[in-house]
């Protein structure tokens, strides 16, 4: 893979009679893109107010992954072949950059908003270190913690999660947390005792419950430990990275 992500844009104008089919050509098609090493994701979109209108958004790990990977790879074929009757109808097809100019809006709430924000995260915190310092194997690591620490590890979370950005703003960046890894040599049984109670800790203090929120939480929670446990073995030193934006399942776990 080279280069940085492009995202495509294919503009058709499709008579009403045919829009069916057409749509149906692109769901045989779209299996040759889920296959296809250098698609990130795609979409066709129909327009509302003019329904002959589509639009297939199509992301790509470079526009060279797309020209000279994909429609050299042997997924083009039947990808072409699903979708050529159309390609007469193509009023425009390019390749565009992203701008840093990108969010989201308040319809989808934040893991953060939805945990509770930061009185929660502290409760969740408070009980989890509570547990922490009456266990056997996790104790060793965090017997001189600063008393503050919970609340550090709250504020982290709820940056993390999509809350203010307190922590980078009165703690430190990525690297600041890297730092606070190295030389700790954590052993997997204690990352996965470290993962168990925080768990345990969610339920305590009644976290939501819902499928959905848990995912993400664990997911972040096993992704985050794991790098911890990395970090915190012999020759590591700190790096630069974005702190991490976690969400409903959205990767990479990065802005931008």
């Amino acid at each position: 893979m080279t280069g940085t992500e492009t995202v495509e844009y294919i503009r058709y104008r499709i008579p009403a009679a045919a829009s069916d089919e057409f749509e149906s050509a692109y769901a045989r098609a779209a299996v040759q893109l889920e296959a296809a090493e250098q698609c990130v994701d795609y979409e066709l979109s129909r327009c509302d107010e003019e329904p002959e209108a589509y639009i297939l958004r199509i992301v790509w790990t470079s526009a060279e992954d797309h020209m000279s990977g994909f429609r050299r790879g042997e997924q083009f074929p039947q990808f072409f072949a699903a979708i050529k009757p159309y390609v007469t109808d193509i009023e425009e097809m390019r390749h565009y950059t992203r701008t840093p100019v990108v969010g989201r809006g308040a319809a989808v709430p934040s893991l953060y908003d939805w945990i509770g924000g930061t009185e929660a995260l502290d409760k969740l915190t408070e009980a989890f270190y509570t547990e922490v310092l009456k266990d056997d194997l996790l104790y060793p690591l965090f017997k001189d913690m600063d008393e503050h620490h919970p609340h550090y590890v709250a504020l982290w979370l709820g940056e993390v999660f999509g809350g203010p950005e307190t922590y980078s703003s009165e703690r430190g960046d990525y690297r600041h947390m890297v730092a606070q890894h190295l030389g700790k040599h954590i052993t997997e049984p204690q990352r996965r005792r470290w993962v168990n109670l925080m768990m345990d800790a969610a339920d305590a203090v009644g976290l939501p419950k819902d499928p959905s929120f848990r995912a993400a939480f664990a997911s972040y929670i096993e992704w985050g430990t794991r790098l911890a446990e990395i970090n915190s073995q012999p020759g590591r030193d700190a790096y630069d990275a974005p702190i991490p934006e976690w969400g409903w399942g959205v990767m990479p776990p990065y802005r931008g």
